[in-house]
């Protein structure tokens, strides 16, 4: 059908289908297929207009998390909308929003009495008529740590200061306390709070280039391992056992103090260009190397332990925090004492703090393993400060610090 005031070069179809997907062409004869049974032949059409300006707008969102763990949860006495209020808690510490969960062990009202009710609370904001949007996400973690109850907000809901959003029959009591269910592990109910607050939007224009630059991937990394494979540019070599390095001091130099006070100095290995690398196995050397050479490493799961002590004897501090972060993930309790032994002997403090910490949250479990007395007899330093953790913790649990009375 032609329209009376339509250009002579515009068709309009009729479909007897509700839904019709098009293809675009182009003016050079590309066609424009309609999926209906009676259509066989193609109609031409134009490609989508180029502008000469854009603007792309973004909307700018803060992501953070938060975690609340009720210890002796089936002691909870608060009746029917009572509640229990979180610490409160931020995206950061220069955030001035200021949130805390709210949570009603036995439901809200007569509706949800035989739910958990949680909500969501902004306690402080910058101004309190300010209006605030955020999403969020509820969950409880089990023993090991896995979401196995999970709710969350369909769109963002605005917070002012004082206001709360959530959900009223978040989960059902006795299911809750269902032990096949493991929600419950040593009585301790841990909530998991995700929210994304919905910040200012940012606007981003330009000009289109009608022919635009195709800049190539950056290889850097590449040519570097390639360079690592290639041994005709070296000038010195590293020998650990059977296997032999070929490399270059300038890199080594660059990228290890270590390496670069060897260098520097008239050493009997450095005049031969050949070290002798007797503490470190030949597998962990081409780890050591290949993220000295391109910031990367491999199979860092199986060789974490063994690659820590040779990245802090060439003092690689970002491969040696890789590693404990690594090491952090498989904890448990067989493994712990060697790991804090492992952390204590190589400085590496977060991976050390982590295993006392493991320890102290688990200590029936990690007290009649193997590795914990040998750790006794032969670190008994360590066993000292465990329970000075320990006895720390306890402390400001049942003796929180007074507050500061105010003096005239």
């Amino acid at each position: 059908m032609m329209l009376p005031d339509s250009p002579q070069n515009i068709v309009v179809v009729r479909a007897p289908s509700p839904s019709i997907h098009y293809i675009p062409g182009s003016m050079n004869g590309d066609s424009l297929v309609l999926p209906t049974q009676n259509t066989q032949q193609p109609i031409q059409s134009y490609s989508h207009p180029v502008s000469e300006s854009w603007c792309l707008t973004s909307v700018k969102v803060i992501k953070f998390s938060f975690n609340w763990t009720i210890n002796n949860f089936s002691f909870c006495r608060e009746e029917m909308g009572e509640a229990l209020k979180s610490s409160s808690f931020s995206a950061n510490t220069n955030d001035k929003l200021k949130w805390c969960l709210r949570l009603n062990p036995k439901g809200l009202d007569e509706e949800s009495k035989d739910y958990l009710s949680l909500y969501l609370l902004l306690v402080a904001a910058p101004n309190s008529k300010c209006e605030t949007r955020a999403k969020f996400k509820f969950s409880i973690l089990n023993a090991k740590g896995d979401e196995t109850k999970a709710m969350e907000s369909q769109r963002a809901y605005r917070f002012v200061q004082g206001k709360d959003w959530g959900f009223k029959k978040f989960i059902r009591r006795d299911f809750l306390i269902d032990e096949a269910n493991g929600l419950l592990p040593d009585d301790k109910l841990t909530l998991f709070c995700e929210v994304s607050v919905v910040a200012d939007s940012i606007n981003t224009c330009g000009q289109t280039q009608i022919n635009p630059f195709k800049i190539p991937e950056c290889r850097l990394s590449d040519d570097f391992l390639s360079l690592l494979d290639n041994p005709v540019y070296s000038d010195v070599t590293l020998v650990c056992g059977h296997r032999e390095f070929p490399v270059h001091k300038a890199i080594l130099s660059a990228r290890s103090k270590v390496f670069q006070a060897m260098f520097e100095h008239k050493m009997l290995e450095n005049e031969r260009s050949r070290v002798e690398i007797e503490d470190i196995d030949g597998d962990i050397m081409l780890e050591i190397l290949r993220f000295i050479y391109t910031g990367k490493t491999q199979n860092m799961e199986k060789l974490a332990d063994a690659l820590l002590p040779a990245a802090d004897k060439y003092c690689l501090e970002r491969l040696k925090v890789q590693c404990e972060e690594t090491l952090c993930t498989i904890i448990d309790k067989d493994n712990v004492a060697d790991t804090l032994i492992l952390a204590d002997l190589h400085s590496a403090t977060q991976l050390r703090q982590q295993a006392i910490d493991f320890i102290n949250t688990h200590p029936q479990d990690v007290l009649e393993t193997s590795g914990f007395q040998t750790m006794i007899c032969t670190h008994p330093h360590l066993l000292a400060d465990v329970y000075k953790a320990m006895a720390s913790l306890q402390n400001n649990i049942i003796c929180p610090p007074r507050k500061k009375q105010r003096t005239v």
